[in-house]
């Protein structure tokens, strides 16, 4: 990318931000976020959200080691883990809870979303099954190893498949977050809850 995707804007707000948003948005209240080079100024942007923030120190590491820090701030009490990442910005709140939604029927499975049949993120791993990431080299590795728990949700969400990895996708990303938000009538909400 060149830069840090968390720290570029989609409308008034930065990437980071929307995503935490976009959380909070779809009712989930425990949030960890890592951190990387470009900790302090995320810090600074997700002020009074209530967030908790991790500070990942290895450089150039796997995201498994990222997920692994945020794992270690969790209240253990959680059933389920859902990995989000920041370069997937445009995933709905109703995409999450339709995860959420699948994770209640079938709290044993690794719930992924697709979009026309692609898979795409978030995932959502039960909560002792992610444990096993401690001793795994990678979440593929994980899903790998746990082929026969991973459950499909078919989501109408195509933010739930766009990935933002060079500038050009982020400049698709911002056009469409912009045709989304001039889709929405002045006022009103765009969050749909299940």
């Amino acid at each position: 990318m060149g830069t840090s995707k968390q720290l570029l804007r989609l409308g008034n707000k930065t990437v980071i931000r929307h995503c935490v948003d976009t959380l909070a948005a779809a009712g989930i209240e425990q949030v960890v976020v890592v951190t990387g080079t470009q900790h302090d100024a995320c810090a600074q942007e997700l002020e009074g959200t209530g967030v908790r923030i991790v500070r990942n120190e290895a450089q150039g590491s796997q995201m498994a080691n990222s997920v692994r820090l945020g794992l270690r701030a969790l209240d253990e009490t959680s059933s389920g883990v859902i990995v989000c990442l920041v370069d997937h910005p445009l995933v709905t709140p109703g995409t999450y809870q339709a995860i959420i939604d699948a994770h209640a029927r079938s709290p044993e499975k690794i719930i992924i979303p697709a979009f026309q049949g692609k898979r795409g993120h978030p995932s959502l791993f039960p909560f002792d099954l992610i444990s096993e990431l401690f001793f795994l080299p990678t979440l593929r590795d994980l899903i790998r190893e746990n082929n026969g728990q991973v459950l499909m949700v078919e989501v109408p969400d195509e933010g739930a498949v766009l990935d933002m990895d060079t500038r050009e996708d982020y400049l698709v990303i911002a056009e469409k977050f912009a045709k989304r938000a001039d889709s929405v009538p002045a006022g009103e909400n765009h969050v749909h809850r299940a």
